[in-house]
């Protein structure tokens, strides 16, 4: 359905018209608002009203029969981004707070990430190790091939550091009995974050069930060279504390290599190889101070 009908059917009339990412910012004769496709999970919607979990914009077209959402605007006061990250987080505590519950354990679940984690390191292994002999057999390196042989050790160490940590990970959850489960927001990042009088949080189109983890570790991926992020994770666990087991996925995940594929101009492939290195680095130093 075009815009302008389903603005047509709640007596809405569009002025003007902002694209912003897959949404679109609408003035209208009767406020502003958000116009988006609809992929949100209806049972996980109905979930966080039964909890009462209601940090996210309000819809105004009934979401369980329509293709799209359109939903109130909401300002974004200007804070410093240090004190936003922790508003964040902070709500992100309170959501899994609010909808913690735990089911049996199903090995066969843990063995799947127990093993997809084990085979990408050791891919990661073979891929670097592959890569790192072409670039030594070379007469010249160009300037981002020696900066991956020069930190090539920092990788080899971090992929040894996360198999320790797998395996004590794996011998930990053999002896549990229930699994901690919460709703993941499982898009986090400080542009899906409003601040206002109260937090929000926006784009629900990822939400799902699974571990408190993963909802930190794609915090931690996208916004890890931007803040430190042991105070984040501090003011975390000061409302949800971390099981063991959970720490030590989360240290494992942190601190997994990336790939890094040789298919950008050298400036870029320069910066790409560096964000890595630092990101390798700022996790070991996060995974040793809080283990």
């Amino acid at each position: 359905m075009k815009i302008n009908e389903a603005l047509k059917r709640y007596s809405l009339t569009p002025t003007r018209y902002e694209k912003n990412g897959k949404a679109s910012i609408i003035d209208t004769n009767n406020g502003r608002y958000v116009y988006k496709e609809n992929k949100i999970d209806l049972e996980i919607l109905n979930y966080l009203k039964t909890r009462n979990f209601d940090y996210m914009p309000k819809f105004i077209n009934d979401i369980r029969n329509d293709e799209y959402q359109i939903t109130e605007y909401l300002d974004d006061f200007d804070i410093p981004k240090e004190q936003k990250i922790l508003d964040l987080i902070l709500l992100v505590s309170l959501l899994h707070s609010k909808t913690t519950h735990y089911k049996e354990i199903d090995l066969n679940d843990f063995e799947e990430i127990y093993n997809d984690i084990d085979n990408n390191l050791n891919y990661l292994y073979s891929y670097y190790t592959d890569i790192i002999t072409l670039i030594e057999s070379k007469v010249f390196m160009s300037p981002s091939e020696y900066l991956l042989a020069r930190n090539i050790s920092k990788i080899y160490d971090s992929i040894d550091n996360c198999k320790n940590r797998l395996e004590n990970w794996h011998d930990q959850i053999k002896n549990k009995r229930k699994q901690r489960n919460v709703v993941l927001h499982n898009n986090l990042n400080l542009d899906h974050f409003i601040r206002n009088e109260s937090s929000y949080l926006i784009s629900w189109d990822k939400a799902k069930i699974g571990s408190p983890v993963f909802d930190l570790y794609k915090l931690y991926r996208k916004h890890a060279l931007d803040f430190d992020f042991e105070d984040i994770l501090n003011e975390y666990e000061v409302h949800y504390p971390l099981m063991e087991d959970e720490r030590n996925l989360l240290f494992v995940l942190i601190s997994m290599p990336n790939l890094i594929e040789f298919n950008d101009t050298e400036y870029n492939m320069c910066i790409k190889i560096s964000r890595e290195i630092d990101m390798l680095y700022k996790a070991e130093f996060l995974t040793t101070k809080k283990a």
